[in-house]
């Protein structure tokens, strides 16, 4: 006998997920196009070699105290939006909001439309028509909206990938391992191509280039290698997939961002074995100009093509992972209820993707790489550093929770991320104080809609 309609349970996310896809998705997500374009910024902030990979060491050991202490929270949470559910534990509704709402229409949404603006520079290689105007628009009081071919194809990435994570998390986790796995042979093969040419010289890590330097120097050069180690948090967004995750959260987090540091590392290795300091100083694709070097214009293909793949993996990753977090938000009665819906087939925030994926495409009109990367990072790490200081403020307001793992170091661990996060973001307003403020600016946008769906969700619930 059938059950009638009101007996029918709704669609719930499943855990499908295993260690390998939660590893990949850490791996696959971080590593973007910040490894292949940052170099050149950091160099030109710092001066020389030397300064470059303690800004890369920095920025690795300050994601992993990062991911040392999501692995605490997250094995402790595994819920669906990360960073999400530990505020609203932590601090309350109001916080979790204000990450999601940034996450939605900054954060997550600006880091997709940046990576999927770098995959059609790179594919502009093969096809320099893509760069090709179709349109100016010009827009009151903020200037003229450009056009491309290339921006249509960013926008055209994003939507498919949307769609291949709509029709199931399996499916979307299986393209991540696959594209992660080649995507990370290709880079170790271009490090080693770089490490073993013959030409290389020792005397370049020597070399040196004119540089503001200072404090200030170092920070502008950290906001870069931050952007490249963005990421490492994403796979705490879908801890309500994950199997066994309070075992599977922290290996993953741990093992995933140690790996991404060691990538990083050699890779910048191989960079300046072959290039001195001014040479990186001058090449907005280091990588590409390094296999230029070695091998004539097949290699700097090889590097855009390796690029690409790295790219979409990474998008891959940041739409699975970030879909979740809106998706989180709508289930607790805070943004639109029909994002909260669960594909009764394919067992996905299907709406959520959706509304990311198409945001996401939208914002591709927005700016540059540069520009879109401020807005990113200054907008997460205020949250970034919330988020890890939760940690601390549930260890003393909800000491009975169970916490299958616990953070190595704490406190110091927890607290220094913090300091370096207020640090940073003190930085980045004093150089990019216009992009900063938009992203504050945006930030505070979310209060009234706050307000109004806490007053729905209070007018919602039975009067006792």
């Amino acid at each position: 006998m059938a059950q009638p309609a009101s007996a029918v349970q709704p669609a719930q996310l499943q855990r499908s997920l295993g260690l390998w896809v939660a590893v990949a998705i850490v791996i696959g997500t971080v590593i973007g196009s910040g490894i292949f374009l940052v170099p050149k910024n950091m160099i030109n902030a710092v001066g020389s070699p030397q300064l470059v990979f303690a800004v890369w060491i920095f920025g690795g050991f300050l994601s992993l105290a990062g991911a040392l202490t999501y692995a605490e929270l997250s094995a402790a949470m595994p819920e669906a939006g990360g960073e999400y559910a530990y505020l609203r534990e932590a601090y309350g509704p109001m916080w979790a909001f204000i990450y999601g709402w940034t996450q939605m229409w900054v954060a997550k949404s600006g880091s997709i439309a940046t990576l999927a603006t770098a995959f059609f520079a790179y594919l502009a290689n093969f096809f320099p028509q893509l760069e090709t105007k179709l349109a100016v628009i010009p827009i009151p009081m903020i200037g003229e909206l450009q056009i491309s071919n290339g921006q249509l194809v960013a926008m055209i990435v994003i939507l498919v990938l949307g769609a291949v994570n709509y029709f199931g998390v399996r499916f979307g986790g299986g393209v991540q391992v696959s594209v992660t796995i080649v995507k990370v042979a290709l880079i170790a093969a271009i490090i080693v191509v770089g490490i073993t040419f013959p030409a290389g010289s020792l005397s370049n890590f020597s070399t040196s280039t004119k540089a503001a330097g200072g404090v200030a120097g170092f920070f502008a050069a950290l906001v870069a290698a931050l952007w490249a180690y963005d990421g490492w948090n994403n796979v705490a967004m879908v801890s309500s997939e994950i199997r066994d995750p309070q075992r599977n959260l922290p290996r993953a987090l741990i093992l995933g961002t140690i790996a991404v540091i060691a990538i990083y590392i050699l890779a910048n290795v191989a960079y300046f074995f072959v290039l001195s300091a001014s040479e990186v100083s001058t090449t907005d694709r280091v990588a590409a100009e390094m296999m230029r070097r070695i091998f004539g214009s097949s290699g700097a293909a090889a590097v855009s093509l390796a690029a690409m793949i790295s790219i979409f993996a990474a998008l891959n990753g940041s739409i699975l992972t970030g879909a979740r977090v809106p998706y989180a938000m709508a289930r607790d009665g805070l943004f639109f209820s029909p994002i909260a819906k669960v594909h009764p087939r394919f067992c996905t925030p299907s709406n959520s993707i959706l509304v990311l994926t198409v945001w996401a495409s939208l914002l591709v009109l927005s700016g540059g790489y540069e520009q879109l990367f401020t807005y990113v990072i200054f907008s997460s790490w205020i949250l970034y550093g919330m988020a890890t200081a939760s940690v601390i403020v549930l260890r003393h307001k909800r000491p009975d929770m169970k916490r299958p793992y616990l953070t190595i170091g704490y406190p110091v661990v927890p607290v220094l991320f913090v300091l370096v996060a207020i640090a940073l973001l003190i930085s980045t307003l004093q150089n990019s104080p216009a992009e900063s403020l938009k992203g504050i600016g945006i930030i505070l946008a979310g209060l009234p809609f706050y307000v109004y769906w806490r007053k729905r969700l209070f007018a919602a619930s039975p009067t006792p």
